[in-house]
């Protein structure tokens, strides 16, 4: 089946598929602001560019996911409707029961680990390179999909194909109405690969355990065996591609501030508050989606049971309401308060594997900063991808001495 046409602008407001959109979507972020906290489109969407609404929506139980159809009615697709769901898409209580069984195995004790093994990767994958290279290519794309990889205990052998899958299965995170039928199978063909490839994984892991998170998992009895390809398959998406975006556009966003770059050449011991800022002035996810599970009154505005709200998470990260001078990166932002952004979410949907983004982000950018990263020759070149919910790049040139 094939996906009906749709007037995406009139549905959300605006085309996330401009070119003007990619490269800034910050400056219609400012427009759109104008209208208000809370906003209805003219395909009957909410939206919010409001950190205020955003985070008093996530945290709020009369908002959830629903079934899964929360789209207005104008934008449901023919293809049918998945049938497994990770948890980051369950509501209460299936989302608590499965959120606190893979709780169990995907602790801050894990994380903080995995460490040591994070910088010597980052120290290898840097190993030799000077010039002009690809930064995709050569760091932010390989560093996470190695260490998920090896945190789930994949063979080495076996990487280049997560690779692949986790590509397919990240455009798969955009609403179904808003993606080519190509990539929609793509999707679905990579998932049905990624699914046969760790029933086997898991067998084997079920047979003879290991010191590994998929070892973990399978030891869980309540967790069936659906939840646990749903849960795998968050995991690398997660733990891929939002961390290839976090490196991506944190270099970009320093080698477009000079200043900003210098203060964290010379202050390296401040790498988790630079970190910080990065996250919220360009997050890798920009928006979120909430369905109304009962009639609920916002910012002076009802929204009815059923009704979908769309969350501008890039745009309440730059609410002036919220933040001083919100469009300039300012990486002392936070080295005397507790960081305040909305990167990964609020509330009982709080990403799990945020801590694990953090160290990888901190230790990559560190990295990059003391082998003296500046722009190619010619100026800062880039290419973003075409994902909506994930912001990030395709390719970064840059310059290592």
């Amino acid at each position: 089946m094939t996906n009906q046409p749709v007037d995406v602008r009139g549905i959300l407001g605006f085309d996330p598929f401009a070119p003007e959109f990619h490269t800034d979507p910050y400056a219609h972020y400012r427009k759109l602001r104008t209208g208000g906290p809370l906003q209805r489109t003219p395909g009957g969407l909410w939206l919010s560019p409001s950190f205020e609404v955003c985070s008093r929506i996530l945290r709020d139980s009369r908002f959830g996911h629903g079934d899964g159809t929360d789209v207005p009615a104008s934008a449901t697709s023919a293809r049918p409707p998945r049938r497994v769901r990770s948890f980051l898409v369950l509501d209460p209580p299936e989302h608590t029961r499965l959120r606190r069984l893979v709780s169990r195995a995907f602790t801050a004790r894990l994380v903080e680990r995995l460490r040591p093994r994070v910088e010597s990767l980052v120290d290898d994958l840097l190993a030799g390179l000077h010039g002009e290279v690809d930064l995709i290519a050569a760091l932010a794309h390989p560093l996470p999909v190695i260490v998920i990889s090896e945190m789930l205990g994949v063979p080495t052998a076996d990487q280049d194909r997560f690779t692949a899958w986790s590509d397919a299965l990240a455009r798969g995170l955009d609403p179904d109405f808003l993606v080519p039928d190509d990539e929609l199978e793509r999707r679905d063909r990579a998932r049905a690969e990624f699914g046969a490839y760790f029933r086997e994984l898991a067998a084997r892991r079920r047979a003879s355990p290991g010191d590994d998170l998929l070892s973990a998992l399978v030891a869980i009895e309540e967790l069936s065996e659906d939840d646990l390809l749903a849960t795998c398959i968050l995991l690398l998406v997660a733990g891929h591609e939002t961390t290839v975006n976090l490196i991506a556009n944190g270099t970009l966003a320093l080698l477009r501030s000079p200043d900003q770059l210098a203060w964290f050449r010379a202050n390296p011991g401040s790498a988790s508050t630079a970190v910080e800022e990065l996250l919220r002035y360009d997050p890798p996810v920009q928006l979120s989606a909430r369905v109304a599970l009962e009639d609920a009154e916002v910012a002076g505005q009802l929204i009815r049971r059923g009704e979908a709200v769309m969350l501008l998470l890039g745009a309440a990260n730059r609410d002036p309401e919220i933040f001083t001078d919100p469009d300039r990166l300012d990486l002392t932002r936070w080295v005397d308060e507790s960081p305040r952004h909305l990167a990964f979410g609020q509330g009982i949907h709080f990403c799990l594997g945020a801590p694990l983004a953090r160290v990888e982000g901190q230790i990559a950018l560190t990295a990059l900063v003391r082998r003296g990263i500046s722009p190619v020759p010619d100026g800062l070149r880039y290419r973003y991808r075409d994902n909506l919910i994930l912001r990030g790049l395709a390719e970064l040139p840059v310059r290592l001495s």
